[in-house]
């Protein structure tokens, strides 16, 4: 081991080897009086004594060279204007100091630190436009009252929610499950540069990890971790937003979730959650009230649960085609042309129409639903 390896530098060597989990590198820091320098230096027989060290990962320890290109790894941060913030640091985020396993440092793009409560805003891949809105508006409106905004910048939900925050002026963090170097999704491109430039990207994960099943489930105890709450907007019963809020249950942090339709898979996990005992919410105010933060003004926030038709000329057929979404119901071309006895001619032209109004959108699978 080189004789110059600091306490910093140990850390990231620690962070950096895969063979050591985060409840194993809780474990050998506490062996070795929180030393990370002294772990990486302590003897085979000593490494092993720790609870679920086994060979392969004492090997790893013991040859952490081998492993681990440390000077590849801090050229990389400096050429990337990344930095490492240890949990020892003054910057490193305050609420993820009280969980059982957190992260022993996280590599960090933005300058932004944590200054403010925050509250996540996770939810499906597949969101429906609903979604979208609910999202953004939610993300847009906390931003503007003080809150950092942290999601995981997936598809969908966290992707609205970081537009929301950034599209109101406010804070936000997008925690990811790979290397800082790994932009993912890679259509996120932009956002990952506005969200560095006005906030932070952060990851546990070191330079070339790339995401997986396992780093998924470690994003989202971070993301929980972060934050005093949160929210779930639209998630199936087995989607990860799920685990995002089994994590903050356990770790003591308020989950909520918005309601959806009955029908919709979307909505499934959400209403699972609120029959389990998290907080329906339907508007900020909702969310302020189970926080017990105080508005600054009385303004009601309320959002509506139906999106509001522009005021757009219509023709009477459009109208009938637009009528067929109420309630937030989507449908294919064939059900809306049996329903209003049109020839599904009329009623691919009209959808056409109504896309091109920006009225209606229409999904991957083929369906059609209202803005």
């Amino acid at each position: 081991m080189p004789a110059s390896l600091n306490h910093r530098q140990a850390l990231l060597v620690l962070n950096g080897l895969q063979h050591v989990g985060p409840i194993m590198l809780r474990r050998l820091l506490e062996a070795f009086d929180q030393d990370p320098v002294a772990v990486l230096a302590g003897n085979r027989q000593k490494l092993l004594g720790v609870k679920g060290v086994g060979d392969k990962a004492a090997s790893a320890l013991t040859h952490w060279s081998e492993h681990f290109d440390l000077s590849k790894e801090i050229e990389r941060m400096k050429a990337s204007g990344m930095r490492f913030i240890a949990q020892t640091d003054e910057a490193f985020p305050p609420m993820l100091q009280e969980m059982y396993d957190p992260p022993i440092g996280l590599y960090w793009k933005g300058e932004y630190n944590i200054d403010r409560p925050c509250v996540a805003i996770v939810g499906t891949r597949r969101a429906t436009l609903y979604g979208h809105s609910v999202a953004r508006k939610f993300a847009a409106e906390l931003s503007r009252l003080g809150f950092c905004i942290v999601s995981g910048m997936a598809r969908g939900i966290d992707t609205a929610a970081h537009e929301g925050a950034l599209e109101a002026g406010g804070q936000t963090v997008a925690v990811l499950g790979c290397g800082l170097d790994i932009v993912y999704p890679p259509e996120n491109l932009e956002l990952y540069k506005q969200i560095a430039l006005s906030g932070a990207v952060v990851s546990e994960f070191p330079f070339g990890r790339r995401a997986d099943r396992q780093t998924f489930p470690m994003r989202n105890r971070v993301v929980a971790g972060m934050c005093e709450a949160v929210i779930v907007v639209e998630s199936d019963v087995a989607g990860g937003s799920m685990i995002t809020a089994r994590f903050a249950g356990e770790q003591g942090r308020q989950i909520m979730a918005v309601p959806g339709r009955i029908d919709q898979s979307s909505s499934a996990g959400c209403h699972q959650l609120i029959r389990d005992g998290a907080t329906m919410v339907t508007s900020v105010d909702d969310v302020l009230e189970e926080l017990r933060y105080a508005r600054p003004t009385q303004t009601e926030a309320e959002l509506p649960l139906e999106a509001k038709t522009p005021a757009i000329d219509l023709s009477p057929l459009e109208r009938e085609v637009l009528g067929s979404f109420t309630g937030g119901e989507l449908r294919l071309p064939d059900q809306i042309s049996q329903q209003l006895n049109r020839s599904p001619a009329e009623i691919s032209a009209t959808l056409m129409g109504l896309e091109i109004k920006r009225l209606i959108a229409k999904r991957a699978d083929g369906r059609f639903e209202a803005r």
